[in-house]
């Protein structure tokens, strides 16, 4: 598949929202399939054969792949493939293969829970990836379980020790709950200190289920930065929104020792205002932003026959209609029970 080259004022005019928005940046989900069930991620009830997508109604690689080619060739450049758990769908690596022949694409990142990455780090690497974001809520083998339904933190850390020897860039990504994983808050960020990986934690949103958000467990990022504060010296790490909706930090501990933390904070701190990026979802709908549902069914019209520039058009639209922010932090003010519909794995971390 072709899509017609185009200049670069023509590209970056495509691309810019209402608000000056530069959207350079898709996260794709692959799956909503997931070896896990995160309390804040899957329904309290667990998940059954019926309440995930069907394999008919999962974009295929080769739409993927269209979809994916049309909107490098407005002038996006950087892919991040999400999930669910994007290792469990086969032929995933040949997929990244594909992906990586894609001229204009300068930049495939692939966020993962770690559960089969000690076998699938090498052929990552070789395939071109670079960047790693892996999830972690605790370093407690008996926590990880209570937390994710399954007994493999040791799998997990085994493919995160992995990724760093490969010399993958890691970023470590804890979901920061109170009375959960608090406890283990500066254990984290000391890992910043010990290994090559950079530690984040993202403040606990209320997607999906009502039933997965307890205004209780929420943690700020100011209240974080506070806790670290007397393990050492914080020091912001100029030019780092670049990388992301991370506000990043230098810790240095009192021993000489340091590393670099992150705060993402979507409620507390947002950063709206400097969002790149469009969401595809598994299902093939495409969301200009994670807590606002509105979405456009670019696999709609993939299979009734939509050409090139329809598909295209329809990107753009998206990216016009994309909002200047979204209002959780006022809507939490009044509403102990707001939350964004469809599922987390539906929607790609």
């Amino acid at each position: 598949m072709q899509t017609g080259k185009r200049d670069q004022g023509q590209a970056s005019a495509q691309l810019v929202d209402q608000y000056s928005r530069t959207i350079s940046y898709l996260r794709l989900s692959i799956t909503d399939r997931c070896n896990l069930r995160c309390l804040y991620c899957m329904p309290q009830q667990g998940i059954n054969a019926s309440s995930l997508v069907k394999c008919a109604d999962l974009l295929s690689y080769e739409e993927m792949l269209r979809i994916v080619g049309i909107a490098v060739g407005m002038g996006m450049n950087k892919l991040r493939l999400t999930g669910g758990e994007p290792l469990v769908r086969n032929g995933i690596m040949d997929f990244i293969h594909s992906l990586a022949g894609i001229k204009g694409l300068e930049d495939i990142r692939l966020t993962t829970n770690g559960v089969l990455l000690h076998e699938k780090a090498a052929e990552l690497y070789s395939a071109g990836i670079r960047n790693l974001n892996i999830s972690l809520d605790s370093m407690q083998p008996e926590r990880f379980k209570a937390i994710t339904g399954a007994d493999l933190f040791d799998q997990v850390w085994q493919g995160i020790q992995t990724a760093c020897d490969l010399g993958f860039n890691v970023k470590l990504n804890m979901v920061a709950m109170k009375g959960i994983n608090d406890d283990e808050f500066a254990d984290f960020a000391r890992l910043a200190t010990q290994r090559p990986m950079q530690v984040r934690f993202i403040e606990f949103m209320p997607i999906g289920n009502k039933e997965s958000w307890d205004r209780s467990r929420f943690i700020s990022a100011g209240e974080l930065k506070e806790i670290f504060s007397t393990l050492g010296t914080l020091e912001p790490v100029a030019g780092s929104r670049m990388e992301g909706p991370a506000r990043v930090y230098q810790l240095t501990t009192a021993d000489g020792k340091s590393g670099r933390i992150g705060f993402i904070s979507p409620i507390s701190h947002h950063f709206c205002d400097q969002c790149n990026r469009l969401r595809l979802t598994s299902e093939g709908r495409l969301r200009a932003c994670l807590l606002h549902n509105h979405e456009t069914d670019l696999k709609a019209l993939v299979r009734q026959g939509g050409t090139d520039s329809d598909i295209q058009a329809a990107i753009q639209q998206t990216i016009l209609n994309k909002p200047k922010g979204h209002t959780l932090q006022d809507d939490l003010a009044g509403n102990d029970q707001v939350n964004c519909q469809g599922q987390m794995s539906r929607i790609g971390g």
